[in-house]
């Protein structure tokens, strides 16, 4: 019997994205979670005394800016060789792009497989065979699991390769494969990475994606690590998953319909951010949090956006002792159908007004023939914003938009009188 660790898209040194540009993030944390998830990747490999590791790809984050990217993994590597654990893996996309990963020295028990074609090395201590081919260019759009070599007899033999397979959302369609063409091989247990999501695609031969080590940004939600594999006397396999990140990214939405005041929705919103805390095992929380459902608090909420937006954020801060960072706060709520009753503003007027804001959102072109020019605005906001993707975005137009409405909407129905 012996075990291994499945591993796949490290990303070595891979920027968290949506987190730095608030002030009192755990900056220099979360510029360190893919290195410290290495670190807890090889501390479990010791620990469970594995007999090897396998990497699928996608070790590095294309081109690093500097060599201690590089360094810090032959340090890790050099850990495990200490151990006696050899690790056997294959350049994913992500690698191929990577200028600096050709020239540098890796330590002994680093097994790279080649990238002309598929080939096989053999683990005699244990009895296995491993498949694998790396990536030569950056784009690879054929199958590449067509020429790996046929199973070795009586071996364990495992394939290693960095594929779409029939496809992901929010991935390139890279060397693409099928499950059935994969089980044709006649191996115990493939190997895979691209893939950010953990998926089992097979049970036999077991056939799975572990995931990315550490979620990136808050498209890649929940636990992320890697699965620690046993292999009995008769090739039978049990698969565990263990998670290694150290910033968990998630997201959660929160029903207010039943809030009456703002106070009502912040003692929701602590709750929420409580239990989300409690979830997340003592790492650093990344969390996303949308408010929802239909309330009279609505226009009050978007015209209230930033004092609410502090106030959550200060809540968060107080449930956690500063583990969570709210990564964004979403109000994706509707007006309920009785926030017009008894409104000092006439329905006609409010229609004029609704009608005015609806015509903004469709053609920009609208406000700037009313003198407001958004490049403009654009260049008064603060460095950190003003270099961010997020301020050209439709979406953040959009969005100042209907606040401005719903400021007008609020404080017209705060004012006694009629229009």
């Amino acid at each position: 019997m012996f075990k291994f660790i499945h591993a796949a898209d490290i990303h070595l040194d891979s920027p968290l994205r949506g987190l730095e540009r608030y002030e009192g993030a755990p900056i220099q944390q979360i510029r360190e979670a893919s290195r410290v998830a290495l670190e807890n990747l090889v501390t479990l490999a010791i620990d469970e005394q594995v007999s090897f590791v396998l990497i699928a790809g996608d070790l590095y984050d294309g081109d690093w800016r500097e060599f201690r990217t590089g360094l810090h993994f032959v340090r890790q590597a050099t850990k495990l060789r200490d151990a006696g654990i050899p690790i056997f893996m294959i350049a994913g996309n992500h690698d191929a792009a990577n200028r600096m990963t050709k020239s540098l020295t890796l330590p002994n028990n680093v097994t790279l497989f080649k990238s002309k074609a598929a080939h096989s090395v053999r683990l005699d201590s244990v009895n296995v065979a491993i498949h694998g081919q790396s990536f030569a260019t950056a784009a690879v759009t054929e199958d590449l699991s067509l020429s790996y070599p046929t199973a070795i007899p009586d071996s364990f033999n495992i394939g290693l390769l960095h594929t779409c397979c029939t496809g992901r959302e929010g991935h390139e369609r890279y060397a693409p494969c099928s499950v059935e063409g994969l089980k044709l091989k006649g191996y115990d247990y493939w190997a895979l990475g691209h893939v950010h999501t953990r998926e089992t695609l097979s049970n036999k031969p077991f056939i799975a994606f572990p995931g990315n080590i550490q979620g990136r940004h808050i498209r890649e939600t929940g636990a992320k690590g890697c699965l620690l594999v046993s292999v009995d006397e008769t090739h039978s396999c049990s698969v565990e998953f263990r998670p290694l990140d150290v910033v968990r990214w998630e997201l959660a939405t929160l029903d207010i319909s039943n809030a009456v005041s703002i106070d009502d929705v912040l003692a929701l919103c602590s709750t929420k951010i409580e239990c989300a805390h409690d979830a997340a095992d003592g790492r650093i929380l990344a969390l996303r949090l949308v408010l929802g459902g239909q309330t009279g608090l609505h226009d009050s909420l978007l015209a209230k956006r930033h004092y609410i937006t502090n106030e959550i954020r200060s809540i968060a801060s107080d449930v956690s002792s500063g583990d969570v960072w709210l990564e964004k706060i979403g109000i994706d709520t509707t007006p309920s159908v009785s926030q017009g009753v008894n409104s000092v503003v006439s329905d006609d007027a409010k229609s004029e007004i609704l009608s005015l804001f609806q015509e903004a959102l469709a053609d920009k072109s609208n406000l700037e023939e009313l003198g407001f020019d958004l490049a403009d605005a654009i260049k008064k906001l603060p460095a950190e914003l003003k270099d961010s993707s997020l301020a050209q975005e439709h979406d953040w137009f959009k969005s100042i938009v209907v606040e401005a409405q719903s400021r007008l909407l609020e404080s017209l129905q705060s004012n006694e009188g009629s229009i």
